[in-house]
């Protein structure tokens, strides 16, 4: 599965979002989504921001690509099949509005020393480890 993932950064702060379905429901991650037959990432990434946050975004540069396989769980409400995630995570800016949550639970702001404060999904979290080390070098 492709998908990409918008890292949106606005005033040193990091934009964070909990999933509000399925069976990674409320855990954290990046918000983006699947890559469409015959879309190209930058276009995914727009549509998907549009649907889930109603905003526009301005794609600054392909941060990282993310190899993760996800195992079977076959019970409860984390049940799902294995899945191998080729993800794209993209250093991201604001382009339009204050985001707008339409398919998450929660969003939040994060500063780089509050980026471990919240339960990421598996692929993201040695992602967000990189970020952090990232945006210490830049500061």
């Amino acid at each position: 599965m492709k998908v990409v993932a918008a890292i949106i950064i606005h005033e040193g702060r990091i934009f964070a979002t909990q999933r509000g379905y399925g069976s990674m429901k409320d855990f954290w991650e990046f918000p983006g989504g699947k890559v469409e037959e015959g879309e190209t990432r930058e276009d995914a990434l727009h549509r998907e921001i549009r649907e889930e946050l109603a905003t526009e975004i301005h794609i600054v540069r392909l941060f990282e690509t993310i190899e993760h396989d996800y195992e079977a769980v076959t019970e409860g409400p984390r049940a799902r099949e294995a899945f191998h995630l080729t993800l794209y995570c993209y250093l991201c800016e604001l382009n339009g509005g204050k985001p707008q949550l339409l398919e998450h639970e929660a969003a939040r702001w994060l500063a780089p020393d509050e980026l471990l404060s919240v339960d990421w999904l598996p692929a993201d979290l040695d992602l967000v480890k990189r970020l952090q080390t990232y945006l210490y070098e830049q500061a």
